[in-house]
């Protein structure tokens, strides 16, 4: 059955074309599975909050109608503007305008939320839908300043502060010389737009409108994780084509439900909460049929102050494709270590193909339990920290046919991934982690089949292109786990002149290497004898050192081949049959306003048939700990003979980076 929604019907009407009812909500309280929801257009100001589920055989579908934008918002309109001099003006509002929560009330709060110089809340101003900056007294409403972590600075001069009463709030704002009684100001007041407060609603589909504006709460692995939108913990969903933005933390949230959480943050370290909520999700239903099996795809998600995308555990399974995603984290009034474009936990067999993020804080996350998942045709630029991260995962995990374009490309602290023609333009960190033990799963199933800790290692690098740049770093330089580019000034201890890591334990130091695969060196070669067969006449001879092999904090071992190298970029010693041009061979030119990419190749000639290697799942082998292929979903194998645009690759002639070229000259790319 189809129900008709506008603006102009009525929630007593029949819910047809000609009769349709006035609010989503109301034809959402009706949906039944085989059911679709048309909404024509119109500002819709409602959390949609579904009463039923679809079948896999029956979807529930919400559609935009095709004739004009439908927008459906957290936010309502406040006219009601008192000048105070200075730029600044207020307004009092009642408290029943809100729906579950006062937003201006309840603070920004949550675990791996890092403390900071402002107590901030969930709620927002917007002028023009686009969220002013809060500040911490009515006097930094009068004179504000320029908030240096802000990315785009100069708004942080637009301002609003609140006080919240018995019976109303309060709220100053500087709207730098506008008058908001002439213009479009809004205020957040409900914590979702489209979000099911009962989990479990599989097999809904949420396509072409626009969401915006709502205060879900810091969603952290460990707690319950709020979304704008999102299907809370649930299988099945589809959200495509949608435009997302100004969500206060997170834009779509595949995670964890509210019995998942972990409450006991003071008695226990971060690493064994999260392995308590791994378990406890296990025991209450976390499997592929249950959770997780989502389609995220064509959406534009951005300004979202914590993440696009976050999922713990309910990304599992799950196709992220062709998004656009950016200005994530861009205000960074307060930090946390889930910020990111796309940040997940468990991200089994995902699949997280042809998206674009750029201009975020990191690009893509992927904490604990990748495995079985495919990162591909992606295009990252223009990201503050790394574009890729990837942390205390085991593996096997690919990463095939990307470009990696910001300053710092990827954090790696994790073993058993697979990098296959990509094109990286920026700097590495390679760490092992042996402090944290973390699991691992069997083939295509959320059961744990173990846990170890990430000596690091177990990784393979063909046919990738490095294109270096001689302003970066020769040696190796110390940061800190969380920080970001640029590096921030280092002073040296009186003892064992160590550097000092801005208050950060000694052993939290990572070290940023060179762009190139030099950061691999200390690690073993494949192609020589592999750690675990060392004999114990071998281990003895090897005296202290052979601590590190019993105990299993010994690095695994790395393969490497045909990988070019250009602009002074660094080789691994480990890297065979290379290719190493001092000139800079290609060109690349970004463009964050509009969102592009022009790659120019500018002689092709270095690159044309330098690799006869087609890369497959027989070459890669198995991951040492999760003892699995590199292998698709269904476990059938891969090989991977086509490019960044589907072209076909051949054995005789298979150039290294995302693209194929086929003729001699310069060749040019425009994503």
């Amino acid at each position: 059955m189809d129900y008709h929604v506008s603006i102009q019907g009525n929630d007593q009407a029949k819910g047809t074309t000609d009769q349709p009812f006035r609010t989503i909500s109301h034809a959402a309280a009706l949906a039944k599975p085989g059911d679709t929801v048309i909404v024509h257009t119109g500002v819709y100001r409602e959390w949609v909050n579904p009463a039923n589920g679809g079948t896999e055989e029956q979807r529930i579908t919400y559609q935009s109608a095709g004739d004009g934008e439908v927008v459906i918002t957290g936010a309502e309109p406040v006219s009601d503007w008192q000048a105070e001099g200075d730029d600044v003006w207020s307004t009092e509002v009642d408290n029943k305008l809100f729906s579950v929560r006062n937003p201006f009330e309840v603070e920004l709060s949550g675990d791996w939320l890092f403390d900071g110089d402002l107590t901030a809340h969930l709620g927002d101003v917007y002028l023009d839908h686009k969220s002013l900056y809060e500040c911490g007294s009515l006097e930094e409403v009068h004179k504000p300043k320029i908030w240096s972590e802000a990315k785009y600075k100069e708004d942080s001069l637009l301002t609003w502060y609140a006080e919240v009463g018995e019976e109303t709030t309060k709220i100053w704002a500087n709207f730098g010389g506008k008058d908001p009684r002439e213009e479009n100001v809004e205020i957040n007041v409900r914590p979702h737009c489209f979000w099911p407060e009962k989990p479990g609603l599989n097999y809904i589909t949420v396509s072409g409108f626009t969401l915006r504006q709502a205060s879900p709460q810091w969603a952290a692995p460990t707690e319950f994780q709020e979304g704008l939108i999102g299907p809370h913990w649930s299988n099945g969903w589809v959200i495509e084509n949608n435009t997302i933005s100004e969500s206060k933390n997170v834009g779509i949230s595949l995670g964890t439900e509210i019995g998942t959480g972990h409450a006991d943050k003071q008695s226990k370290g971060g690493t064994q909460r999260e392995q308590e909520v791994i378990l406890r999700a296990l025991r209450s239903g976390w499997h592929k049929d249950n959770v997780g099996s989502h389609i995220v795809r064509g959406n534009s998600i951005h300004d979202c102050e914590q993440a696009g995308i976050v999922g713990h555990m309910g990304a599992a399974f799950s196709e992220i494709s062709h998004n656009t995603i950016y200005n994530i984290h861009h205000k960074r009034l307060r930090h946390g270590a889930e910020v990111g474009g796309i940040k997940l936990h468990a991200a089994l067999d995902t699949q997280i193909t042809d998206n674009k993020i750029y201009s975020a804080y990191r690009g893509l996350w992927l904490d604990w339990q990748a495995q079985g998942t495919r990162i591909s045709r992606n295009t990252f630029f223009d990201n503050l920290s790394e574009d890729l991260f990837f942390e205390v995962c085991h593996g096997p995990y690919i990463v095939d046919h990307n470009l990696f374009l910001s300053p710092m490309n990827f954090r790696d602290m994790a073993q058993g991934g697979a990098f296959i023609h990509n094109l990286f333009a920026g700097q590495f960190v390679v760490q092992s982690e042996i402090t944290r033990t973390t699991p691992y799963h069997f083939p295509h199933e959320t059961a744990m089949a173990g846990y170890s800790n990430i000596t690091g290692g177990d990784d393979r690098y063909y046919n990738n292109i490095f294109l270096g740049n001689k302003e970066t770093n020769k040696e190796p330089v110390p940061i800190s786990f969380f920080e970001h580019l640029p590096l921030k000034p280092r002073t040296e201890t009186e003892e064992g002149g160590k550097a000092v890591m801005d208050g950060v334990p000694e052993d939290s130091i990572c070290y940023l290497h060179p762009i190139g695969l030099g950061g691999y060196n200390n690690h073993p070669n494949v192609k020589d004898k592999k750690w675990w067969e060392y004999t114990q006449e071998e281990l003895a001879d090897l005296g202290d050192a052979a601590n590190d092999f019993l105990i299993g904090n010994a690095v695994l071992p790395v393969a490497m081949g045909r990988n070019a190298y250009l602009n002074h970029s660094v080789p691994s010693q480990h890297d065979s049959k290379t290719i190493k041009v001092e000139e800079e061979g290609i060109k690349v030119e970004v463009n964050p306003k509009e969102g592009s990419v022009h790659v120019t190749v500018l002689d092709t000639e270095t690159l044309l048939a330098a690799s006869d290697l087609i890369v497959d799942t027989k070459l890669l082998g198995k991951t040492y700990h999760a003892d699995m292929n590199f292998e698709q979903p269904d476990g059938t194998p891969y090989r991977f003979d086509t490019d960044f645009f589907g072209v076909e690759r051949t054995q005789q002639a298979s150039t290294p980076g995302p693209f194929e070229l086929t003729e001699k000259g310069s060749s040019e790319f425009s994503i």
